[in-house]
C-alpha cells in the first residue's frame, strides 16, 4: 500500500502534462467506439484530477486491496469517454495502474434491439393509456398507427391536432421511464459483481464484450494485477442499482448535446426523432436524480461545482 500512496502523495504539486498525441492515449474497451479527445476535455480533465487524487487517498487507504472505483457518469454528449481515458492516462503516467470500463458492454441487448425495446415499452405503455381511458377509438387507431410508422408518435406538437395523443404520450413516457436505467435494461448485477472481485483484489477478472451485432458478443480475462483505480464511464454509473462506486463523477450535460454526440458517433437509430429527444429527457432526469451522490460535479464550462451550486444551475436551464 506504501507504494500506491507514495504515488498519490506525491501528486500533491502535479502540473499535467503535456498531450502531444492524444489519438494516442489509451481508452475504454467498448469495441468499435470512437474517442476523440480534445481540448475541452484535456481542460476538464486537468481540473478534475487534483481533486480526485486527494479523494482517492481517502478510499486507498481504506482498501486493503489498495484499489479505488470511479465512476464518470453524464449524458453522452458531455464526454465521459475522453475524460475517464485522460484520467485513466494521467494516473499511469503517475505510477497509479488504472483500466477503463464501458459500462456500456452490459445492457441485455445489443444497441439496435435495445432501441427497438425502449420504442416496444414506450407504445405498449401508450397503448394501455389510451385504452385505459377510454381514448382508444377507432379513429386514434387509425392515426396512430400512421403516426407510428412516420415515427412521430412521441411529438409534443401534435397533442393539439390529436388531444388524445397527449395521455399515449404521459402513459408512454411512464412505462418507459420505469425501463430505461433500471436493472429490465442494464445488467446491473454483473457490473456489482466485477467492482467486488476488483475491490477484494481480484488479479483476473472477465470482462463483457459488446458489439453491434448478435455475434460480436464475448468475454476477455483482464489482467488486473497491477490496477489500482477501476475508472467505469457510463450514463448509468451513478446509479442505485448497484453498489462499490468510490468516487462518483458526474459531467453536466443537456439533451441538446447529448443527441449531437449521438450523431457525431453515429448512434443506431433515427436520432432526430421526437422518441429519441423523449428519451434523452428521461434520461437526463435520472442523472438530476443521482447528482447528489457525486464526489465531483462538473459543468459543462468545466467549472468544479459543489452540489448547491449544480442546483441552481439546473434550476436556470
Amino acid at each position: 500500500m506504501q507504494n500506491v500512496m507514495n504515488c498519490l502523495s506525491g501528486l500533491s504539486n502535479w502540473v499535467a502534462p503535456a498531450i502531444a498525441d492524444a489519438a494516442a492515449i489509451p481508452h475504454g474497451d467498448m469495441p468499435g467506439d470512437k474517442v476523440e479527445i480534445g481540448q475541452g476535455h484535456i481542460e476538464k480533465a486537468n481540473r478534475i484530477f487534483p481533486v480526485l487524487v486527494q479523494q482517492l487517498q481517502q478510499v486507498v487507504a481504506q482498501n486493503p486491496s489498495q484499489r479505488a472505483v470511479v465512476c464518470v457518469c453524464g449524458g453522452s454528449g458531455v464526454g465521459k469517454s475522453e475524460i475517464a481515458s485522460l484520467l485513466g492516462y494521467y494516473l499511469q503516467q503517475a505510477g497509479i495502474g488504472s483500466y477503463v470500463l464501458s459500462g456500456d458492454n452490459y445492457p441485455h441487448r445489443i444497441p439496435k434491439q435495445n432501441d427497438a425495446e425502449r420504442l416496444r415499452v414506450f407504445r405498449c405503455g401508450g397503448l394501455r393509456g389510451l385504452v385505459g381511458s377510454g381514448l382508444y377509438t377507432e379513429q386514434a387507431k387509425q392515426v396512430l398507427l400512421q403516426l407510428q410508422q412516420q415515427d412521430q408518435d412521441a411529438a409534443p406538437a401534435l397533442c393539439e391536432q390529436y388531444p388524445w395523443l397527449e395521455t399515449y404520450q404521459n402513459e408512454g413516457r411512464k412505462a418507459l421511464s420505469n425501463y430505461l436505467g433500471t436493472a429490465n435494461e442494464q445488467n446491473f448485477d454483473e457490473l456489482s459483481s466485477i467492482v467486488s472481485q476488483f475491490k477484494n483484489g481480484a488479479e483476473h477478472i472477465y470482462l463483457k464484450r459488446m458489439g453491434r451485432t448478435e455475434t460480436e458478443l464475448w468475454y476477455d480475462k483482464v489482467d488486473m494485477s497491477a490496477v489500482n483505480v477501476l475508472l467505469i464511464e457510463w450514463t448509468h454509473g451513478n446509479s442505485d442499482n448497484y453498489q462499490g462506486v468510490d468516487i462518483p463523477v458526474l459531467l453536466n450535460s443537456t439533451p441538446q448535446e447529448t443527441l449531437e454526440h449521438r450523431r457525431s458517433r453515429g448512434r443506431d437509430g433515427a436520432v432526430d426523432s421526437p422518441f429519441t429527444t423523449m428519451v434523452l429527457e428521461i434520461e437526463q432526469r435520472k442523472l438530476e436524480s443521482q447528482a447528489h451522490k457525486a464526489k465531483i460535479i462538473v459543468a459543462k464550462s468545466g467549472e468544479l461545482l459543489s452540489y448547491a451550486q449544480y442546483r441552481t444551475l439546473m434550476a436556470q436551464q
